[in-house]
């Protein structure tokens, strides 16, 4: 798996700090790892941007960004509306394959969703997936309403004969209500691929040391990590009458 692609139901669901935490729990098992940012939006110069971020949390790993626009709106948008030219799938996958031949591990990070348009022709993430031949990680909200757009996400990376690797709970709260407890089940379900992982809380706030360390136990060992879903989801989820009773 020398590339992995990170996306969303959505924005705001903590892909950033996912694929930091995949970058540390990578570089604590040996492997060197690089960060693709496929476009950054809603950023200015000097400011950091998403794959900055992750590795400033996740420690030593590469981070590259493809382009970068002022506004907080889709990359085609804000790229059309700064004047500046887009960032084309291929050009993605070709910056992922060359950093794959220095790299064990290369995470591309894609903006949004998985069908966020990258350019006015209507490229996406899931095209520049489909040119790596790379799986996908799915990063997923904890609450009510993840249970639609995690299957509808995952029902069109089955279409493109894309292999969703798993989903990962972007910020699993310390207080749980009914919904987010329920999901634990429900997500790998309606995803049809495994729960590989639930971060806390506030992970991305933490100092960059203690996010390394902490890193792998929010993590399954596909991504390097020692979490243990079933366990998790034993002490998480509620009995299964009162699974019943929620619906």
């Amino acid at each position: 798996m020398p590339v992995l692609v990170v996306t969303g139901t959505g924005t705001g669901v903590g892909k950033t700090v996912v694929t930091a935490a995949v970058a540390a729990a990578a570089v604590a098992a040996g492997r060197s790892v690089a960060v693709l940012k496929a476009a950054q939006t809603g950023v200015r110069p000097g400011e950091r941007g998403d794959a900055e971020e992750a590795a400033r949390l996740a420690g030593p790993v590469t981070a590259r960004e493809l382009a970068r626009y002022p506004e907080p709106l889709a990359p085609a948008t804000a790229a059309l509306r700064a004047g500046r030219a887009p960032v084309r799938p291929h050009e993605v996958a070709e910056a992922a394959a060359k950093l794959a031949t220095e790299h064990d591990l290369v995470l591309v990070e894609g903006a949004g969703g998985l069908l966020v348009r990258l350019d006015a022709s209507g490229g996406t993430l899931a095209d520049a997936a489909r040119l790596l031949e790379a799986p996908v990680l799915l990063v997923a909200p904890a609450g009510l309403g993840t249970l639609n757009t995690t299957e509808l996400t995952a029902r069109e990376l089955r279409s493109r004969g894309l292999d969703l690797l798993g989903v990962v709970i972007g910020s699993w709260p310390a207080r749980p209500d009914l919904a987010s407890r329920c999901n634990l089940a429900d997500l790998p379900l309606v995803a049809a691929a495994p729960l590989l992982g639930a971060l806390p809380d506030g992970a991305g706030a933490l100092p960059p040391p203690g996010f390394r360390t902490a890193a792998p136990h929010w993590l399954a060992p596909p991504l390097h990590g020692s979490w243990d879903a079933e366990a998790f989801t034993a002490r998480e989820a509620p009995p299964p009458f009162a699974r019943e009773a929620a619906r």
